[in-house]
């Protein structure tokens, strides 16, 4: 929020927020809205496809990147490929079909034709050349897709516990992916490094994937 504002204070074109090391990066139009690497991903990818740059037009990223986006990259003859979470994941298919670009919704993006690995300023580099390419501002290009809802729980179980073996947790599962069916998604997964259920759904009915998601997270908590 305080770099978004120093954007629109400063009058500033864009900002490129980077992490610690610099492999991540989220962009920040002129108007203070930020772009996440969803949306730069497809932006990528949309103006790689369109310059036959984009290998198997393809674009490979995590179970976690927006529906929206997959949506998108569909409505322009592209392909979203899943991974699990962790960019090495994400590497791992990139090498094992050969294609160029990949990422996760963090903003870590890996295009291969550059670096093996995640690099910030590449990334906005690439932003940047679209806003040269094209001439319009960076909001004009930093909301590529309309995100589709995504609500996120974790629940906290002890330690021994193992609450997605349980078959009233299995069942409830199948029934919130039943109940949101093709107006969303949902995905249920152990967290690699603490003790966590994460919960997340997507769905353009709110109302329905906030209900799918309690009931699921309450029939989770009873067993953790």
């Amino acid at each position: 929020e305080m770099a978004a504002a120093r954007v629109v204070a400063e009058g500033a074109d864009l900002g490129i927020c980077l992490d610690g090391d610099a492999d991540r990066v989220m962009i920040i139009d002129e108007l203070g809205n930020v772009a996440d690497g969803d949306q730069i991903m497809g932006l990528i990818a949309q103006t790689w496809a369109a310059s036959g740059k984009l290998t198997g037009g393809t674009l490979v990223s995590t179970v976690m990147s927006n529906l929206g986006l997959e949506r998108h990259l569909e409505s322009q003859g592209l392909s979203l490929l899943r991974t699990a979470v962790g960019d090495r994941y994400v590497v791992e298919a990139m090498r094992a079909s050969g294609f160029n670009l990949g990422g996760e919704q963090s903003g870590h993006i890996v295009m291969t034709d550059y670096s093996t690995t995640g690099d910030g300023l590449i990334s906005a580099l690439q932003f940047l050349a679209a806003m040269v390419e094209t001439g319009k501002r960076a909001s004009e290009l930093a909301r590529v897709f309309e995100p589709v809802p995504q609500l996120l729980q974790n629940v906290r179980y002890k330690n021994g516990a193992d609450p997605l073996a349980q078959a009233s947790v299995q069942a409830v599962i199948t029934d919130g992916e039943n109940r949101l069916a093709a107006s969303g998604r949902l995905l249920i997964r152990k967290s690699g490094t603490e003790p966590l259920v994460r919960v997340m759904g997507e769905s353009e009915d709110e109302a329905l994937l906030k209900a799918v998601i309690a009931d699921i997270c309450a029939v989770v908590e009873s067993f953790a």
